[in-house]
């Protein structure tokens, strides 16, 4: 059987979806075992940086993007959304972290339309809406809200300013130095940062930096892959299966099982995000 182009797209971009929890899984390990989030951070943007020039063997990159202060701004707003992540993963449970961090999403959405001037349909609006239920069933505001919450919440929010800037610029070079541009540019902007919280020594530190850094390269690739086989906003909703990753390492590895408001947000948030997926299909 053939599948189509967008059914393959669909497939590596799911892929790389199911990755980039396994990394952050990683990196919650690191900060449980009292590594700094902002190391952790700057560790994943030079490493990832380093695995993917490598994959690519230096070949179809675009110097020009490091001149611009516009890719500047987009990596500015990506490498404050994964220092502010992974802080929160330090004391919350994967899953809920994740739904709190898709609201970014729901945020690009309503900014496309506005600064790009996207269409916004009633279909995709009622079932994004339904997404933001299901992220207030996990957060629950004014109940049950933490500290870590609001930090997944406000990297949510940078994130889907990050995506509609990926938006505004995805017609200017290729996917390849996008991708290759935030993690370069995040690394430097990082530095100082990093270097001042190097952990101590040893192999299992250094197996979770790597774990951590070649996990999200890994998806991050598989998504670039994707998104020259597919137009990106066909398979943009399919960043949900995040949270399918996320809950089952969350479950796997540190024994978090989500209650039932947050379980039913859970199915919430993927039902809009698949739903979303297949009603582009048409």
């Amino acid at each position: 059987m053939t599948l189509s182009p967008l059914l393959r797209a669909a497939l590596l971009m799911s892929a790389g979806m199911c990755f980039i929890p396994v990394g952050d899984t990683a990196g919650k390990l690191l900060g449980a075992a009292g590594v700094e989030p902002v190391f952790i951070a700057w560790s994943r943007f030079g490493l990832g940086a380093i695995l993917v020039w490598a994959a690519y063997g230096g070949r179809g990159f675009d110097p020009s993007v490091f001149r611009d202060r516009r890719y500047w701004l987009r990596a500015v707003l990506i490498t404050v959304a994964v220092t502010c992540i992974l802080t929160a993963l330090k004391t919350e449970p994967i899953a809920n972290v994740f739904a709190a961090f898709f609201v970014g999403p729901i945020l690009s959405y309503f900014l496309a339309a506005w600064l790009l001037r996207e269409r916004i349909t009633v279909a995709r609006t009622a079932l994004l809406f339904a997404g933001f239920c299901g992220v207030l069933l996990v957060v629950r505001p004014g109940m049950e809200t933490s500290g870590g919450l609001g930090w997944a919440l406000f990297a949510g929010l940078l994130y889907g300013c990050f995506l509609v800037a990926t938006k505004w610029l995805s017609g200017t070079v290729n996917p390849r130095s996008l991708l290759v541009s935030h993690l370069t540019i995040g690394a430097v902007l990082l530095t100082p940062w990093g270097v001042a919280a190097i952990p101590e020594a040893s192999g299992t530190t250094a197996m979770l930096v790597l774990a951590s850094a070649a996990a999200s390269a890994v998806g991050n690739l598989l998504h670039t892959i994707a998104t020259r086989m597919a137009d990106a906003s066909r398979l943009a909703p399919l960043v949900y299966v995040q949270l399918v990753s996320a809950t089952v390492m969350g479950m796997a590895v540190f024994g978090d099982w989500p209650d039932r408001w947050s379980l039913a947000g859970l199915l919430l948030l993927l039902g809009s995000g698949f739903g979303a997926f297949f009603l582009q299909r048409r």
